[in-house]
């Protein structure tokens, strides 16, 4: 059999395995979309898209810091719940009478400190982040029942401005600076990733630790910042979620956590680590704003299907990264 046969075959066969599953990932967005249009007439209005980034822009933010973790073949539990604080100290210190950008200071880095701190554990005591993360969660969760066991309401101007601003077009159509900030973040992390020495670090890490160890890249830092960036994404999220709700609940955001790794898995990246990318988040944010979509408009289900069918499709995506895997040994 000669050499030209056995590397003969259809071109989707002969794909980087890294791409399959975001093309997937596109296409189910794709069909999921055109089963919308194809039912409901408003559907296909370009509000319903904006919309979907709109009530999910502090869900992207986050998904990207998580992108990083996983790509090193890591977890973090605790977003959610750092969210969730992020966005009751800004409240608790609006109405404390702080002034707003100090305010913004202090948020920014309460995710930062609680990654690197996480970081740090998982690190030099070489715990595993599934349990340094879990503990990160109950703090963060423990501290918004501390702060306050009620909600607290923002009336911040600067807040309310931020919350109610719209960027629209002559049709009518609009985002939100949310929106704006969550584009930013996801261009910056996408450039770290593909253009940066922390970028290639982080693949080499999730591709292999002991090779990558070998080759001499910096194991531990790179681990530390990852979680660093995770606490700074999530923090970014907190905020971005009180602008949404312009309030600090104990209990906002509890299941987060889960949201975020169904994205970044359905996205594309492999929880092992090592394959992935921050384009491939942005399509599994959209894949599960879309399924919110679908099931508000059809209006008969109740909001609990979303959970079930994330949870279907996350499951379905797990076989399939390991499908392809052993397909492409």
């Amino acid at each position: 059999m000669s050499t030209t046969s056995l590397t003969a075959g259809p071109r989707w066969a002969r794909l980087p395995r890294r791409h399959v599953p975001v093309l997937v990932t596109l296409a189910l967005l794709l069909v999921m979309y055109g089963v919308g249009v194809s039912q409901y007439r408003a559907f296909s209005n370009v509000q319903v898209i904006f919309n979907v980034f709109i009530d999910n822009g502090f869900l992207l933010v986050v998904a990207v810091g998580m992108t990083f973790v996983i790509l090193t073949g890591g977890i973090d539990l605790s977003v959610g719940s750092v969210v969730a604080m992020t966005a009751m100290v800004s409240a608790w210190l609006l109405q404390s009478g702080l002034p707003a950008p100090l305010v913004l200071v202090i948020a920014l880095l309460i995710g930062p400190t609680l990654g690197f701190l996480m970081g740090c554990a998982i690190h030099f005591f070489e715990i595993q982040p599934f349990i340094v993360t879990l503990a990160g969660m109950f703090f963060a969760r423990g501290m918004c029942t501390f702060i306050s066991g009620a909600s607290i309401p923002i009336t911040d101007g600067f807040w309310t401005t931020m919350s109610q601003y719209r960027i629209g077009d002559p049709r009518g159509n609009f985002v939100s600076v949310s929106v704006l900030i969550a584009f930013a973040v996801v261009l910056v992390a996408a450039y770290v990733l593909a253009y940066t020495r922390l970028g290639r670090n982080v693949y080499a890490i999730g591709g292999n630790p002991q090779s990558a160890l070998l080759m001499g890249l910096p194991l531990g830092r790179t681990r530390i910042a990852v979680y660093t960036i995770s606490g700074l994404c999530s923090a970014i999220g907190g905020i971005l979620l009180s602008f949404y709700t312009l309030s600090g609940a104990p209990l906002i955001a509890i299941g987060m956590e889960l949201d975020v790794i169904a994205a970044v898995v359905i996205g594309g990246t492999v929880l092992t680590g090592g394959a992935g990318y921050i384009f491939g988040t942005v399509l599994g944010v959209l894949v599960l704003g879309v399924i919110q979509t679908l099931i508000t408009f059809d209006g008969s289900l109740n909001s609990w299907w979303t959970k079930i069918v994330i949870g279907g499709l996350l499951f379905a995506f797990i076989l399939f990264q390991r499908l392809i895997g052993i397909r492409y040994k």
